[in-house]
């Protein structure tokens, strides 16, 4: 190659770098392919491609096809933050898009307003996503705290005043038992148990034990689809019957498959419409192009990352021609959509997209039923 040719081609990949512009939009996604939370990420990220792919095979947005960069975090927020950092500034993406983790999230706050870069539906309902806005944040589901609020209140409707409550010991867990605690107080009485579990490799036995021998009715476990699957395990090991509550960070396929013989009856909130009710026009779009490529059923981890995926593909169509970060945000910051049966709208003070919320059980046949 010509020394004129490789200075062209530096520059134009320097251009790219700097104003997001490419022949492809990027896009990146660091997030735990591996680890706990696997099953869901993977769900989340098959959800949304059934968009992409879609947009791309009717010639992209504007002329330019999406390309997902997805790389694995090991589900690990000092991971998160250096991958990411890579994608921003030796990839160009565009956007970071649809990881999975409050931590994670949380870690990357300071690279997004370093480089001025959105975060489009990061798969979690942080509270510390929403309030006070972050800028270049724009959620695309409920807070975790009005989760962890319904299903205190909805057990409290049951009759169950005796509810134990276990959160993982880090920021996702310390907001969704902060949503527990609204739940508790909108109830009128307080948690017979409130016990912090470690991230990584929790001994849930003596906690099953000490909730059986203390009659607890029911168990709110705020922890990722791994850990929730250990708890569950252990409690019926230490005999206890307890009704077990989750949150909507595992409401996958891969969640149940690890629960096993002990899946059915597990409650877990959710926070789009049920991915069976084809009634609904999100979830019948999903269903068609679903069906489409071969896969059998929806999770409610598809329908998320689904969720997703359009709210990011019309911003970038409100910001076409050519694309930037900057156009990008400004784009979201106005942006006002139907997703289908769902109302989704953001501006500069208000950047929580949609705040649906309802609760599932897992059925014998391993769905999740509404």
């Amino acid at each position: 190659m010509r020394a004129s040719n490789r200075l062209l081609l530096g520059l134009f990949a320097a251009c790219a770098l700097l104003t997001g512009a490419s022949t492809q939009i990027l896009i990146g996604q660091p997030s735990g392919f591996t680890g706990s939370v696997a099953a869901g990420v993977k769900e989340n990220t098959e959800g949304a491609r059934l968009v992409f792919d879609a947009v791309n095979a009717r010639g992209g947005v504007g002329g330019q096809k999406i390309e997902l960069l997805s790389v694995d975090d090991g589900f690990d927020p000092k991971k998160t933050e250096q991958i990411a950092r890579d994608l921003v500034t030796q990839r160009g993406v565009l956007a970071l898009f649809l990881n999975r983790g409050t931590p994670h999230a949380q870690a990357l706050l300071p690279l997004l307003n370093e480089y001025k870069v959105p975060l489009v539906g990061p798969s979690t309902g942080a509270m510390a996503l929403h309030e006070p806005v972050q800028p270049f944040v724009f959620n695309v589901r409920a807070t975790y705290q009005r989760e962890a609020a319904k299903a205190i209140e909805h057990l409290a409707t049951l009759g169950i005043r005796r509810i134990g409550v276990f959160q993982t010991d880090d920021s996702f867990g310390a907001d969704g038992a902060a949503g527990a605690l609204k739940g508790f107080k909108s109830a009128g009485f307080e948690p017979a148990m409130l016990e912090k579990v470690p991230r990584e490799k929790p001994d849930f036995g003596p906690l099953a034990k000490k909730v059986n021998d203390a009659g607890i009715q029911a168990v709110l476990v705020i922890a990722s689809a791994g850990n929730t699957a250990s708890a569950v395990k252990a409690l019926r090991a230490a005999g206890s019957r307890a009704q077990v509550v989750t949150l909507s960070n595992n409401a996958s396929e891969g969640f149940v498959k690890l629960l096993g013989e002990h899946a059915h009856g597990v409650v877990v909130t959710q926070v789009f419409p049920n991915e069976r009710t084809l009634s609904n026009p999100l979830i019948k779009e999903a269903h068609d192009l679903a069906v489409a490529k071969g896969i059998k059923e929806l999770t409610p981890a598809m329908i998320e990352g689904f969720a997703a995926a359009k709210v990011l593909v019309e911003a970038l169509r409100r910001a076409s021609p050519n694309p930037t970060r900057e156009k990008l945000v400004a784009a979201l910051n106005g942006l006002r959509m139907d997703l289908g049966g769902l109302e989704l709208a953001y501006s500069p003070t208000d950047h929580t997209g949609l705040d649906f919320a309802d609760l599932s059980i897992i059925a014998q046949d391993g769905r999740f039923r509404r």
